[in-house]
């Protein structure tokens, strides 16, 4: 049976990684034909105890493991650290999906679907026909669109939801990008997977969904990390562009 390991990275989720882990679980469950699930929660020693209950939780339960990080050290290294874990535990399929139940464990089938019918990378899109977002103000939604189109536009990618951060992955897609490549440490980090998936050529399939505004717990969304998505962009293609010339430079014999 196919493998699937959903990455859940938290800080200070207590409220909510009892309600997500049970839904992740139930939705693996329900997948047809059936799939081997494990629910690997990264924790970066969150002050609330989220990472103590994620222990408990992987007691009671065969398939629920936990990373424990000794810091936060930031949401891309929290999820490159989870696929590490997932590739090595024997994962065909990594999902990486949020704590807060913004993303909708009941999607997971469909994500886990579209990978079986070929794609390499799987993208929840709010931006596509039947995706959607409730529980943001106008400006916010406004904010979204026009940093996934800036994204879009910077990078030459068609796809409508860059910043999104509920994916599936094959585990080959995984391994065909360096991670070495993936800079960025907050919700840029989106960005720069799928722009570093497309330039390997893998397939990516957008499917939509329905994004919503956590009912518990502080959003981690801040100006910072706001800021550096909007200049980590055209770094990227400035480092593609170069590495793209030192690759295509002559070697010189000495």
């Amino acid at each position: 049976m196919t493998s699937v390991w959903v990455v859940i990275p938290t800080y200070d989720e207590r409220e909510n990684l009892p309600t997500v882990v049970a839904l992740a679980r139930a939705a693996l469950a329900s997948c047809e034909p059936p799939v081997v699930g494990t629910v690997l929660v990264v924790d970066d020693a969150s002050p609330d105890g989220t990472g103590e209950l994620a222990d408990e939780l992987a007691r009671e339960h065969a398939d629920v493991r936990v990373h424990h990080r000794p810091g936060k050290g930031g949401l891309g290294g929290a999820y490159l650290a989870g696929f590490e874990l997932a590739l090595a535990g024997g994962a065909d399929l990594v999902i990486e999906m949020d704590a807060d139940l913004s993303h909708d464990p009941a999607d997971l089938p469909r994500l886990i679907e579209a990978a079986r019918h070929g794609a390499d990378v799987v993208l929840g899109s709010r931006y596509v026909d039947g995706g959607g977002v409730e529980g943001w103000s106008l400006h916010r939604r406004l904010l979204s669109r026009a940093g996934g189109r800036y994204a879009a536009a910077m990078l030459g990618l068609p796809f409508r939801d860059l910043t999104g951060g509920f994916k599936c992955f094959r585990a080959g897609a995984l391994r065909a990008l360096d991670g070495d490549l993936v800079h960025s440490r907050g919700y840029a980090f989106q960005i720069e997977l799928t722009y570093h998936a497309a330039r390997a050529g893998l397939e990516i399939a957008e499917i939509p969904i329905v994004f919503r505004e956590r009912e518990h717990g502080a959003s981690k969304m801040s100006p910072s990390i706001a800021l550096e998505a909007m200049w980590r962009v055209p770094l990227m293609r400035v480092s593609s562009a170069a590495a793209a010339r030192d690759h295509a430079a002559p070697r010189v014999a000495r």
